[in-house]
């Protein structure tokens, strides 16, 4: 028998979902176009009043948001709500170094803490058990957000947060813990470092994990779960919409159960923004319509994705969506931080010394994302010694993981090494196999 958080909203039949979507949005957009300037030119633009949007059927009558949106109104400009009213603000990265900010109220806080228990439930987690989180806290949505779902959940918090692996271990092993947060990479590699260490996965009491933040396939979803002994959870989530919870897997595992009594989901034609049915690929957008601090309407979120609706077998009337393919722009989740080639180049055009001419490399080694960033010299700096390359390595790197948050490799390589194109520069190489 699965077990739920909110029976009466995870089991809701269609028609009591539509209603209670139909309230919400007609509500939010009323609110959003009082209160949010922006929003309200955007659908004075589009010729869109609030009393046009009845029902979840008018959705498709309000202009999509886009992430330059929220540039452009860099950092509070799409607040619905004072800033008194807002408890805590998070933050994500954009392509020009400019973060993302997202605001919360106490009661978005508390609808992103329901929704990240009724994730952890569906993987089996309760009172009884002990959440070791190794999600970053900070700035990044990923740590606090499974941190207080889990406490909703009366589970134990471990908030181990990153880095510090045997010692993380360790903590596994003596605190007892039965589940984990964190990237699936990051599992993988304290399943190793355990190994490394003289121990296997029955000297761990861990049973479930629930992993997200990066891409990662079915092919190291079994290898998590042979290594450490668990069963393996998907989950979603975007920090414009509210953090991890915005969708999670149940115990069949065939897609990502949308917490749609808080987000609508849509899919469309990347190219045309045509609505397509279910059961066709698409670029995913979530409308946000409980939020009070920061309601974004038809976000488009660039993951595609396909969406289902029959009823599971878990007894979740929840619509489901398939695990996102890929994006349809041009970023990068590296190590579960999002990475944009632009950023480099920004990285490059401010040092100097080097020509425009770069690509970054990415690859899966040992179960752990890489990136190598090959970049040609100018000329002029063939002459230079062995010791001036270092020199200059070096300091592209400091810069390259201040701006990005990660490591790299930094390679500089000689002048027309890279591949010239007549159309868009190729600047990524993705070898990762994760589809």
């Amino acid at each position: 028998m699965s077990e739920y958080w909110n029976e009466s909203m995870e089991c809701a039949t269609p028609y009591e979902m539509e209603s209670l979507q139909s309230f919400r949005l007609s509500q939010t957009v009323r609110r959003v176009y009082e209160n949010v300037p922006y929003y309200r030119q955007k659908m004075d633009e589009h010729g869109v009043k609030p009393e046009d949007i009845r029902s979840v059927k008018d959705l498709s009558k309000l202009p999509f948001t886009i992430k330059q949106d929220l540039r452009d109104t860099y950092p509070y400009g799409l607040f619905a709500v004072p800033m008194e009213d807002v408890v805590r603000v998070h933050a994500s990265s954009g392509t020009t170094g400019k973060q993302i900010v997202v605001g919360y109220t106490q009661n978005d806080v508390d609808t992103w803490s329901e929704c990240a228990a009724r994730a952890i439930t569906a993987a089996g987690g309760g009172k009884h058990d002990f959440m070791h989180i190794s999600y970053g806290y900070g700035l990044f949505t990923g740590g606090l957000g499974m941190h207080y779902g889990a406490e909703k959940v009366g589970a134990t918090v471990i908030p181990a947060s990153v880095g510090n692996t045997k010692r993380q271990i360790t903590i596994l092993k003596d605190f007892g813990s039965t589940l984990i947060c964190c990237t699936p990479s990051y599992a993988l590699f304290l399943a190793e470092t355990m190994q490394e260490m003289g121990l296997t996965k029955d000297d761990i009491k861990l049973k479930a994990g629930v992993f997200g933040a990066e891409p990662w396939t079915e092919e190291m979803r079994r290898e998590i779960e042979d290594k450490l002994g668990i069963k393996a959870y998907d989950i979603y989530g975007l920090s414009e919409i509210i953090g991890p919870g915005v969708s999670f897997e149940c115990e069949e595992q065939t897609g990502m159960h949308i917490n749609e009594d808080h987000f609508i989901p849509e899919i469309i034609d990347p190219d045309t923004g045509e609505v397509l049915p279910d059961g066709e690929e698409g670029e995913l957008v979530f409308s946000c319509i409980t939020k009070e601090a920061f309601p974004l309407l038809r976000y488009r979120t660039r993951d595609i994705a396909v969406l289902k609706r029959e009823k599971c077998s878990c007894g979740r009337t929840l619509v489901k969506m398939l695990k996102p393919r890929g994006r349809s722009d041009d970023m990068l989740i590296i190590r579960g931080v999002n990475v944009f080639p632009s950023q480099v180049e920004s990285v490059l055009l401010s040092l100097g010394n080097t020509s425009p001419y770069y690509q970054l490399i990415v690859d899966r080694v040992n179960n752990t994302d890489t990136l190598e960033i090959q970049i040609e010299i100018s000329p002029e700096m063939l002459s230079d010694t062995v010791k001036n390359i270092e020199e200059q390595e070096a300091a592209i790197r400091t810069a390259v993981e201040s701006t990005l948050g990660i490591a790299a490799k930094i390679r500089l390589v000689e002048p027309k090494a890279i591949a010239r194109s007549e159309g868009k520069a190729v600047r990524v190489i993705d070898k990762r196999k994760l589809i």
